[in-house]
Formats: C-alpha cells, sequence, structure tokens
C-alpha cells in the first residue's frame, strides 16, 4: 500500500504537477542571478512553470480528448441521445458533454444544433451545463493541482448539477422560449464517414493547434494574474475577502467570475495562487465555475437562440448550484486535502 501511494505522489507531483520543472526553472533563475524566492523572481518563475505546464497538459490533453472526439460527430452524438428519455437521457448528455469543446462559446452551437434537430430542450441543456464545467480537461488538470479526491468530487457535482439543471429546465416546458428560428430548424441527417486511426489523429491535431492558438492569450493572462496574487499581494488580504472569515466569499468569487471570458486552463493559474495564499477551496473553485459556465460573452450568444426568460433560469439554475458546490467544498475542506 505504501508502495502504491509513493508511486501515485511521484505521478501527481512530478508528472502532471510537473514539479521537475519548477525546480529546473529555479535553478535556471539562480544562474542568472535572480531570487526565485524574491516578489520579482517568484512572479517570473511562477510565469514560466505554470506557462509551460499548462501549455504541455493542454496539448496532450485536447490530443487525447480530441481522438475520443472523433468518435462523437455531432450527428452521431444527436443518435445516442435520441434512445435515451427521462432522467436517463439528462445523464447521458451530460456525460457526452465532458468529451466536446472546453468553453461554453464552443458548446452553444452544439446546443443550437441538438436543439433544431429536435432533442428535448432539458436534455440538450444538461449538455450545455456540463460540456465546458466538466470537461476531462478539468479532471486531469485538478489532479495536478488539487489532487485526485478534489477532481473526482469536483467532476461528480458538476455532473449533477448538469443532470439537475436540464430536469428542473424540462419540468418547466419552456421550449416557447427558445428562438423560432431555432424551434423551426431542421437538422440534416449526414451519413457519418468511418474514419481511419491516420485520420482521426489528424483530426485531433489540427484541434491542439485551433484550441492552442485561441487559448494561449487567455492562458498567459491567468497566469500573469496567478503570478500577481501569488507574489504581490498580500496573504492577509485575500484570507480576509476569500477565506474563512468571510461567509460570503462563495458568493463573491462566483459572481466575480462572470465578466471573465476563459475555459479551465486560464483560470487554473488563478485558482492556484489563490489557494496557496489562503482561499477557501470552495471559494475557489466556485470561481472556477462561474467563469466557465456564466461568461458573460457566453451569456451573449445564448441569449440569441433563447428568450430572457430561459436565459434567466439558466444562469440562476447554474449560479445556485455553484454557490452550493463552493459552500460544500468548504465544509469538507480538511477532509479532501
Amino acid at each position: 500500500m505504501q508502495a502504491l501511494r509513493t508511486g501515485w505522489d511521484f505521478f501527481q507531483n512530478e508528472i502532471l504537477g510537473m514539479q521537475w520543472l519548477n525546480r529546473l526553472i529555479s535553478t535556471i533563475l539562480s544562474a542568472c542571478g535572480l531570487d526565485a524566492t524574491g516578489k520579482v523572481g517568484g512572479s517570473v518563475q511562477f510565469f514560466i512553470y505554470d506557462t509551460i505546464k499548462i501549455m504541455v497538459m493542454l496539448g496532450v490533453l485536447i490530443l487525447i480528448i480530441s481522438y475520443i472526439q472523433s468518435y462523437f460527430p455531432p450527428e452521431r452524438t444527436k443518435k445516442i441521445l435520441g434512445r435515451f428519455h427521462g432522467v436517463f437521457a439528462n445523464c447521458v448528455a451530460a456525460l457526452l458533454g465532458t468529451v466536446t469543446p472546453f468553453c461554453s462559446c464552443s458548446s452553444i452551437p452544439l446546443f443550437i444544433g441538438f436543439t433544431s434537430a429536435g432533442l428535448p430542450l432539458g436534455v440538450t441543456f444538461s449538455f450545455l451545463i456540463s460540456s465546458p464545467m466538466v470537461d476531462l480537461g478539468s479532471l486531469v488538470l485538478l489532479m495536478s493541482v488539487f489532487g485526485w479526491k478534489v477532481a473526482v468530487v469536483y467532476v461528480i457535482l458538476g455532473l449533477v448539477i448538469a443532470v439537475a439543471g436540464g430536469t428542473l429546465i424540462e419540468k418547466l416546458h419552456l421550449e416557447n422560449h427558445v428562438e423560432e428560428f431555432i424551434r423551426r430548424g431542421k437538422a440534416m441527417d449526414v451519413p457519418q464517414e468511418e474514419l481511419r486511426f491516420k485520420d482521426r489523429m489528424r483530426y485531433a491535431w489540427e484541434q491542439v493547434v485551433a484550441t492552442a492558438k485561441k487559448v494561449a492569450p487567455y492562458v498567459l493572462i491567468g497566469v500573469g494574474i496567478g503570478a500577481v496574487i501569488h507574489n504581490w499581494i498580500p496573504e492577509e488580504l485575500i484570507v480576509k475577502t476569500l477565506g474563512t472569515g468571510n461567509p460570503l466569499g462563495v458568493i463573491i468569487a462566483t459572481i466575480a467570475g462572470v465578466p471573465m471570458y476563459a475555459d479551465i486552463f486560464g483560470t487554473i493559474p488563478i485558482a492556484e495562487a489563490l489557494l496557496a495564499k489562503g482561499a477557501q477551496l470552495g471559494v475557489v473553485l466556485s470561481f472556477m465555475m462561474g467563469v466557465t459556465t456564466l461568461s458573460l460573452p457566453s451569456m451573449i450568444m445564448l441569449r440569441k437562440a433563447v428568450k430572457p426568460k430561459l436565459l434567466g433560469i439558466f444562469a440562476a439554475i447554474c449560479t445556485v448550484g455553484i454557490i452550493i458546490v463552493g459552500y460544500f467544498f468548504n465544509a469538507i475542506q480538511n477532509i479532501i486535502i
């Protein structure tokens, strides 16, 4: 058992966490006369280390996930979802959302296509909630920073929000609150070509390049913010605002994430810095969920597909779910970390 634990710790710290890279960068900076324990040197080290780590993991994860995703093009996904009914259909939709694009703005066109194809509204919303919130990338990235327990519970609770939210929307019978051009739209049933391994790998690599180009600016911004928080913001300020002394920390973090537009890769360095400075775990995860699920740009895009009432209900369900998850993690922080 001890050998297994040692092996897992090595995998989490040295493979997923790439701590060897952190030590290497510290050594190089010291050789260049820059103190990695100081504010300037620490900021440089944080920026270089997190940027390289996240971009490497981004490439590997997108390659794997895009290869899996090549088996689930929109038409095939629609057919799979069409076979199920009731809450089970919401569960399948939420699970399929884990192998789709990394941000909500990328998921909305798929949501529109599924809705136009006649899939139940609640099922399509379970997919829409799950896709940016609990993709497979979030599982691996969270494991690299917070450990496997936090990652697994985060994904499970995200799926619960997706299934519960979609089921509630289905029960409210809000089909008339989808814009008419979508309700009247018809998806073409295009036969899917069976791809070879080479074709799937080519598709996966194209997705790596395209996503890296799109995500890189947000990663750099997120790492820059994280470096500032990690080395320049007083720990007392973070603890006072987002620590155990402020019961409204989860709500503040959820709302703070709304104006931002990023995916899990852009939020990880900010979350990592906040946690290191004394922010509560639930506060940090609520911030991440708020950014990936409720960002203002994605709400603007979704408004083009649904009417204000349905948009408001969707936002309210996600917000309440995220806040509940945040307080739950705060309550179990000492057990799970």
